[in-house]
C-alpha cells in the first residue's frame, strides 16, 4: 500500500472507534529510518502577498483546509519496538495550532527561514506542517512560510492544501490552471545515456561553516526564453544550467572529471481538490558523461537533456525504485529494518546523485487571499540538502518569473559558496537563451 492507494476520509472510524491507522508506504518508511536532528528533512515553502492577513481568519480559514483534505490530518502512531510497520494515524481535528504569528522584527524573514530549516514540526502531532504568517518589514506585505516535515508530505501537497485556504479566507476562486500541453514521451533506449554503475561526482568541498544544518539562498530570475517550437523546455534548461554549474564549481575546485547524476522528481498527481496528499513524487535520474557538459555546446546539451528526461518522465517506476520496496517489506521488526537502512545508506552514499533539481514548473494556483492581502507574487519552495549529496535547486515560477530556491548542507558549503553557485547558476541559464543562435 502507498500513500496514494488510501482515500481521504475524517480518520476517526465512526462514533465509539479508535483512529484509523494507515501503514507508512514507502517513501516515508525509508525517510522515517534515515532523520537526524542535525539536518532536518523539511520542506519550506515560502509565499510572497503584497497585503495583510486577519489572524483569526487565517487560522480558520488554514482549519477548514485541513478539514477537506483530511489526509493531512495524521500524526505517527506510538508501537512497541518489535512491531513491523510505522503507522499513520488519522485524527478528526489538529493537535496543535499549525498557523503562527511571529513579532514583527527587522530580520523577520532570515529568522523564520533559518527555522523553516532547522525546526522540523513534530511527527507525534497532527498536522505534521507549520504555517507562520510573517510581516514583510517596510512593504506593508505578508510572507507565509510553510514548513512541511518531509517524512509525511512534500511541498506540491501542501501547496493544494493552501491554496484550498486561499479559496476559504477571500471567497475567490484558487482552482488549479490547466497544465501546459507536453509533447509525448518518446520511448527510452535511443537517448545515449552514460552509463550509471560508476560513482558519480561529488559538488567538491568549498568553505564549510562550523555550524550543522542547512543554508539558504532564494533568487527572483526571469523565466529563460527558448524559440518557439524548439524540442526542449523549461525544464531542460534548468538541468543544463545546473549540470553547467556543478561542472564549473568542480572545475575551480580541482575535482577530477566524473560522470554527473541529476535527481529530479517527477509528479503525475493531478492538481484539483481531489489531489492524493503525501509524498507523492518519483525520483529519476538524468546522467551526463564527463566533459558532456559544454557551454560551447549548447544546442548538442539541450537536444541530450530533453532526449533524456522525455525518456525518464515515460517510464513507470515505483517512487523510490524496486530496491526500496524491498527493503521496507515487513518481514522483521521494523527496529531492525531501520538499523539496515540507515548502514546501507552509508555504503551506498558514494552512489547518491551529485545534486538534486527540483522544478515545480508554473504555480497552478493563485494563491488569492482576497482583496485585502492579495495574490501570491512569488512562491519558493527548497527542498532538503542532506549530504553526502549536500545540494539542492529548487524552481517554481509565478507572475512571469522564476523563484529559484539554493539549499545545502553547511558541512560541505558556506552562504559566499552559495552565492557564487547562484552567480553560475544565472550565467549558464542564460547561455540557454542563446543556444541556437550559436548552433552551426
Amino acid at each position: 500500500m502507498t500513500t496514494l492507494d488510501h482515500p481521504a476520509r475524517d480518520g476517526t472510524g465512526g462514533p465509539g472507534h479508535p483512529p484509523a491507522r494507515i501503514p507508512f508506504p514507502v517513501v516515508d518508511e525509508v525517510a522515517r529510518h534515515c532523520l537526524q536532528d542535525e539536518e532536518p528533512e523539511t520542506v519550506h515553502i515560502e509565499v510572497h502577498l503584497p497585503g495583510r492577513l486577519d489572524p483569526d481568519r487565517l487560522r480558520t480559514a488554514f482549519a477548514g483546509a485541513l478539514r477537506r483534505h483530511p489526509r493531512i490530518l495524521m500524526r505517527e502512531a506510538a508501537g512497541p519496538w518489535y512491531r513491523r510497520r510505522y503507522e499513520w494515524e488519522l485524527t478528526e481535528d489538529p493537535d496543535v495550532e499549525a498557523v503562527r504569528f511571529p513579532p514583527p522584527e527587522r530580520d523577520a524573514l532570515k529568522h523564520a527561514r533559518d527555522r523553516a530549516l532547522r525546526e522540523a514540526p513534530p511527527l507525534t502531532a497532527a498536522p505534521p506542517v507549520r504555517l507562520e504568517a510573517v510581516a514583510a518589514p517596510g512593504t506593508g506585505g505578508t510572507v507565509l512560510f510553510l514548513t512541511i516535515n518531509h517524512t509525511a508530505l512534500d511541498g506540491p501537497a501542501c501547496l493544494r492544501v493552501l491554496a484550498t485556504a486561499a479559496e476559504l479566507y477571500g471567497g475567490r476562486d484558487n482552482s488549479p490552471a490547466a497544465p501546459p500541453t507536453r509533447a509525448a514521451a518518446r520511448a527510452p533506449g535511443a537517448t545515449g545515456t552514460p552509463s550509471t554503475w560508476s560513482p558519480p561526482a561529488r559538488v567538491a568541498r568549498g568553505t564549510p561553516e562550523p555550524s550543522p544544518g542547512n543554508g539558504l539562498l532564494v533568487e527572483e530570475f526571469a523565466v529563460p526564453r527558448r524559440p518557439g517550437g524548439a524540442p526542449y523546455t523549461v525544464n531542460d534548461q534548468l538541468m543544463a544550467a545546473t549540470a553547467l554549474m556543478i561542472t564549473h564549481w568542480n572545475r575551480e575546485h580541482g575535482a577530477r572529471p566524473r560522470p554527473l547524476r541529476i535527481t529530479m522528481p517527477v509528479d503525475d498527481r493531478t492538481r484539483g481538490t481531489d489531489m492524493p496528499i503525501g509524498n507523492g513524487t518519483r525520483l529519476v535520474e538524468v546522467t551526463f558523461a564527463p566533459g558532456e557538459p559544454d557551454a560551447s555546446r549548447m544546442p548538442e546539451l539541450l537536444r541530450r537533456t530533453a532526449e533524456r528526461t522525455r525518456a525518464l518522465k515515460g517510464v513507470t517506476r515505483p517512487q523510490l525504485g524496486r530496491g526500496a520496496a524491498l527493503l521496507t517489506s515487513p518481514v522483521a521488526p521494523v527496529a531492525w529494518r531501520a538499523a539496515f537502512t540507515r548502514g546501507l545508506r552509508r555504503a551506498a552514499g558514494p552512489w547518491t546523485s551529485t545534486v538534486l533539481l527540483s522544478n515545480i514548473g508554473r504555480i497552478p494556483y493563485a494563491l488569492d487571499f482576497g482583496e485585502e492581502a492579495g495574490r501570491a507574487s512569488a512562491v519558493w519552495f527548497s527542498a532538503p540538502a542532506r549530504m553526502p549529496r549536500g545540494l539542492t535547486v529548487t524552481t517554481a515560477s509565478t507572475a512571469g518569473r522564476l523563484h529559484v530556491a539554493f539549499r545545502w548542507s553547511r558541512t560541505l558549503l558556506s552562504h559566499g559558496d552559495g552565492s557564487h553557485l547562484r552567480d553560475l547558476f544565472e550565467h549558464y541559464l542564460h547561455a540557454t537563451e542563446h543556444a541556437t543562435e550559436s548552433a552551426p
